[in-house]
């Protein structure tokens, strides 16, 4: 027999993504993903909700759909249902939730609902990596939509609806993150978000939703979510555990009509997400989620403390960025002359890792020399250390800071 290893390459699919590195274990200073506080993981109270509900109800497991159905943990979405309607001001019922195995499979069913190639869809020119990239993958034309300090841009919203309909096109949808935006952590104000829904009315497009950081408002104090101002049923809403709790649980959930929600779900092929996480979730939301978030979010709010000084330290002037009102991610902008995208190899060299601009921008010029950098993880001396790191490599690669 042949010792020669066999070769899938011919086998491959054209438009496959490039193939992936192995993974060699985490950088030192690690400012990149969605990570979240390890300290502030609420393991004890966790674990004592896993061993309680699974005295109590674990021999459900054996069934795929725990005796709740398909569309979820019926406890965890009774739990949401009264959450969002006191958060948020969603008006939803239990059966107008989906429980999805985290916000991203949540994105392919919608996308997969909606979309067929060569569709248009509306997103913000800045936005999360995870829809750029699906979209892109779709083969779908993107049309980005420039942010303020308050969010996406009616005026520039306004002009692209009304170019789309000179040229006969209606997008499918109106994608945004308005409540601690990702990655300039905006928050559209409540005007702003009234006249989105009426362009969205009068062009006949619907909205999509993405609320996933909006747990972590500083001020504990949000905007009605646009699913809540809205009087027509035209936005679908996905929201996350990952940002309050914990990514690794994976437990996401979709607000939707069941007009959509039910074409949404036969193409949930999984037998289910996973069940033990939303259990848990739903013991320990239950009784301690309104305690757990107001101390993540001070956590997370030193940890900015320290990130913006270290900046302003060893960045100086240099380094332009807007205090976050939450979150869990700095947008920095750099000089011109900086290309972040080639900052992000000798940095990860020495031990820092970034998020290129370019990669979380539909207009790569423009985040070209801006970087996103996640505090969340880091502790406060690997912030320090981190960024001190960070300027030096930069200094060696663009002479910035001089």
């Amino acid at each position: 027999m042949s010792s020669m290893p066999f070769d899938f390459t011919p086998l491959l699919p054209a438009g496959l993504p490039p193939a992936a590195p192995r993974w060699t274990g985490r950088v030192k200073f690690d400012f990149t993903g969605g990570n979240n506080d390890s300290d502030r993981l609420p393991l004890d109270d966790l674990v004592a909700a896993a061993d309680s509900v699974l005295r109590r109800e674990g021999r459900t497991l054996s069934t795929y759909g725990l005796n709740s159905g398909p569309q979820g943990y019926r406890p965890l979405r009774e739990f949401l249902a009264a959450k969002l309607n006191s958060d948020a001001g969603i008006n939803c019922a239990v059966d107008d939730i989906l429980i999805t195995s985290g916000s991203l499979q949540a994105l392919d069913l919608v996308n997969g609902t909606l979309l067929a190639r060569g569709d248009t869809v509306i997103i913000e020119q800045d936005c999360y990596q995870g829809t750029i990239n699906r979209l892109n993958r779709l083969g779908v034309t993107v049309v980005g939509i420039p942010l303020d300090g308050d969010g996406m841009r009616m005026d520039m919203l306004s002009g692209a609806l009304d170019g789309l309909k000179a040229k006969g096109v209606r997008a499918k949808y109106i994608y945004t993150i308005p409540t601690v935006q990702n990655p300039t952590s905006t928050i559209m104000p409540v005007e702003r978000r009234r006249e989105m829904l009426r362009l969205a009315a009068a062009h006949g497009v619907p909205i999509f939703e993405d609320d996933c950081y909006a747990d972590l408002i500083w001020s504990g104090q949000r905007p009605p979510a646009l699913h809540a101002l809205s009087d027509r049923g035209d936005v679908i809403y996905v929201g996350s555990f990952s940002k309050s709790i914990a990514p690794a649980l994976r437990v996401g959930y979709i607000v939707a009509p069941w007009g959509v929600m039910s074409r949404m779900m036969p193409l949930k092929t999984d037998g289910g997400s996973g069940a033990l996480e939303q259990m848990v979730l739903a013991e320990f939301c239950t009784r301690h989620f309104s305690k757990h978030v107001p101390a993540l979010r001070r956590a997370l709010r030193a940890k900015l403390e320290t990130m913006m000084e270290s900046v302003k330290e060893h960045f100086g002037a240099a380094a332009t960025f807007d205090d976050p009102k939450g979150g869990i991610f700095l947008w920095v902008t750099l000089p011109e002359n900086v290309d972040t995208q080639k900052l992000y190899q000798p940095a990860l060299a020495a031990g820092v890792a970034i998020n290129p601009g370019a990669e979380w921008s539909v207009n790569k010029a423009y985040g070209r020399n801006r970087m996103r950098l996640c505090f969340a993880s880091p502790t406060h001396e690997e912030i320090h250390q981190g960024v001190a790191k960070l300027a030096e490599v930069c200094r060696s690669e663009f002479g910035v800071p001089a």
